[in-house]
């Protein structure tokens, strides 16, 4: 499980498209906070307290702990807009969220173990079917990944979501899709089905 990151954010006044490039001018990040049946909060963000949780993997499935003029929230961060060609961050939302409530968010896939699979050994080649699986888990209890062992998986065979044990507390959002998470294709299987496609 992640640990709670704080981010240090301040009110703003100004509001809307001109706003939100004022905000920009001055340095800053404009964000919205939402949820939880209160008024929308607009804030801006020191670039700095943010750009190492950004570019962390699982930045949208992290519970973070949102410190406004001082007063803590917690908070998941559901989008967020980059400049198109510095990735620098233009606006980010956040939505409340109470620690002790059970959510619904989306979770890496991390796969280990492949170069020990025998159908990799065989010259199989994984194909990741989902890279992320979505869950529901305690606010305070989310997974940073959904880990997948290739460990003894033959080419041709897959694994799905019944053949993994999620992390205490972590129940899958779908169960009854029972998805295809990982398969090992075999050696020119396709090249294979590409032919079957064409015909």
């Amino acid at each position: 499980m992640s640990s709670v990151v704080t981010i240090e954010a301040q009110t703003r006044q100004a509001t809307g498209t001109g706003g939100a490039r004022a905000i920009r001018r001055e340095g800053v990040v404009p964000g919205v906070v939402y949820g939880q049946n209160k008024e929308n909060q607009f804030i801006s963000i020191d670039p700095r307290s943010i750009s190492k949780e950004l570019y962390t993997p699982g930045f949208f499935s992290r519970l973070f702990a949102l410190s406004i003029d001082g007063k803590t929230q917690h908070v998941l961060a559901k989008d967020i807009q980059l400049h198109p060609v510095t990735d620098a961050p233009l606006h980010i939302d956040f939505m409340r969220v109470a620690k002790d409530s059970k959510i619904h968010v989306n979770i890496p896939v991390h796969i280990i173990n492949d170069d020990k699979a025998p159908g990799v050994k065989k010259g199989g080649i994984v194909n990741v079917v989902h890279h992320t699986l979505e869950v529901i888990c305690p606010a305070d209890s989310i997974p940073s990944e959904i880990v997948v062992d290739l460990a003894g998986v033959e080419a041709g065979h897959a694994i799905h979501l019944t053949d993994i044990q999620l992390p205490k507390g972590v129940v899958a959002a779908h169960p009854e899709r029972d998805n295809t998470l990982v398969s090992i294709v075999a050696p020119g299987g396709g090249a294979k089905a590409e032919a079957e496609t064409a015909e």
